[in-house]
């Protein structure tokens, strides 16, 4: 396939970015925008590419293997580091800006990988769609010295996935994922054992429907399943729905629910009333100063 002008034009910006940066740390998660970056990277500047991927309490089951899979695919050099969030007790207490505590640790820790390897700039996926939610994690970002080439050069979420499909990576339609954190209503205490609960609820429902997007949130007693709005069809079946209400109870739940709207990115943030939502022009500033 070929790439629109305005994405061919953004993509070569991109690689220019890399060009300038000489060598680069990426935050790969495995996902769609941090194989972009990686691999784009890579392209740019060749061996002087690192990607690090974090082993976390909080990373979604089969997301690890993921992320192993694509940097063997793309011969990308792969680190894999230990890290536990919920020793930090601001991000176990999940206030609205979670995000900021759990980004600032892992920042934290890659810059000490980066300056172990000689590298001089730490990248993660953050493109420009991204800044217009809520994202607390970002400040963590601008805070650490952390660069998001894609946001820089103002490329989309919708520009990521053609990019993606242009270079054939094999995650160009991997839906986006979300750390488990995300699963828990902000202000409700997370633990170890509400992970485990709520990746369990996950993997049944996988494993009894072929859905894309899942979320089971975690509100104590009540869970809340969500599924592509498309999707939510494949619940209707009283058979399945009984299977599905005794496994739940059977992980603690008293309550089992279909959420009626579906999925949508960012559902526990609707309740914020005082979102932070980055200033990209801001954002350029700080990162380009």
């Amino acid at each position: 396939m070929t790439l629109s002008q305005k994405t061919q034009e953004k993509l070569q910006k991109l690689i220019e970015w890399f060009r300038e940066a000489e060598s680069v740390l990426v935050a790969f998660s495995g996902g769609v925008d941090s194989s972009v970056v990686a691999v784009v990277a890579k392209y740019a500047i060749g061996d002087k590419v690192v990607a690090v991927t974090a082993d976390s309490p909080l990373l979604p089951p089969g997301e690890l293997e993921e992320a192993e899979r694509i940097a063997k695919n793309q011969n990308l050099r792969h680190i894999i580091i230990k890290v536990d969030e919920l020793k930090n007790q601001n991000l176990v207490k999940n206030p609205p800006n979670r995000c900021y505590f759990c980004k600032k640790e892992l920042m934290i820790t890659l810059k000490k990988v980066a300056n172990d390897l000689n590298l001089k700039v730490i990248a993660d996926g953050t493109n420009a769609d991204d800044l217009k939610m809520h994202r607390p994690g970002f400040l963590a970002l601008v805070e650490e010295g952390i660069r998001s080439p894609l946001a820089e050069v103002g490329i989309t979420k919708n520009e990521v996935r053609e990019i993606a499909r242009y270079l054939k990576l094999p995650n160009s339609e991997k839906p986006s994922m979300a750390c488990i954190a995300s699963r828990f209503p902000y202000g409700q205490e997370i633990t170890h054992d509400k992970i485990k609960r709520v990746v369990q609820a996950e993997n049944y429902i996988r494993e009894n429907l072929n859905v894309t997007q899942l979320r089971v949130r975690d509100h104590g007693s009540i869970a809340r399943i969500e599924v592509l709005p498309h999707e939510r069809k494949l619940f209707f079946n009283e058979e399945l729905l009984d299977r599905i209400t005794q496994k739940f109870k059977s992980l603690g739940y008293t309550y089992v629910t279909l959420d009626l709207e579906g999925y949508r990115t960012g559902s526990m943030d609707e309740v914020i009333e005082h979102k932070i939502i980055p200033d990209q022009k801001h954002f350029q500033e700080q990162n380009t100063s």
